[in-house]
């Protein structure tokens, strides 16, 4: 089951799909979300929000805790049952929130669960075992290792061949472009990869 999640960085300037879709927002998010999406549960501390969200928290927690509202709000989604999140909001502010938020794609590929980072020009998400570029000719997207060293078995339809290793430290995946409909790339074993997509110009 699909899910959205809205956090407290940058607004998401474009048109959400969330027909149909749960629509769980963080904290400050309310502002910039609650006139563009009809959000089905409110979450987090609200700490940087001054009015009260609709519909009512139900649970308020302390600013003080061990993980950040949307570390919370993931493990919720999780705990309903969703299995796909498209996560708006998560660039922009602060950095260390932002590395943070790459993080919880991490935790969600460990639970088997499908996650993304969306802005207006780029996606970013966990894939293991490989990644498709269907649909995305022209585009630049770049691999980094994201579990251990990432082992490149194939790859077709990019610009340009990787190395049979990319390890931690190493830029050798940055900046490749998709060249064909049916490009991509597959990794060894149970090797993780984070994956960028510039939807930008090249």
């Amino acid at each position: 089951m699909r899910g959205i999640l809205l956090l407290n960085g940058t607004p998401y300037p474009g048109n959400i799909d969330a027909d149909g879709v749960p629509v769980y927002c963080c904290d400050g998010a309310y502002r910039w979300a609650k006139d563009k999406v009809k959000i089905y549960k409110n979450i987090g501390d609200f700490d940087s929000l001054d009015e009260t969200p609709c519909p009512p928290p139900e649970e308020i927690y302390p600013s003080e805790k061990n993980f950040t509202d949307g570390e919370i709000a993931v493990r919720k989604m999780i705990a309903d049952g969703i299995t796909d999140i498209d996560i708006y909001g998560a660039f922009g502010g602060r950095e260390d929130h932002f590395l943070g938020n790459v993080q919880l794609l991490y935790y969600c590929i460990q639970r088997g669960i499908s996650a993304r980072l969306v802005s207006e020009n780029t996606v970013i998400y966990a894939a293991r075992g490989g990644a498709e570029f269907n649909g995305l000719a022209g585009r630049t997207i770049s691999v980094f290792p994201f579990s251990a060293p990432l082992h490149i078995l194939d790859s077709r339809g990019l610009k340009y061949s990787y190395p049979e290793v990319i390890s931690y430290g190493e830029c050798r995946g940055v900046s490749n472009i998709v060249q064909s409909d049916g490009a991509f790339v597959t990794f060894g074993g149970e090797d993780t990869a984070l994956v960028v997509i510039n939807l930008g110009s090249v």
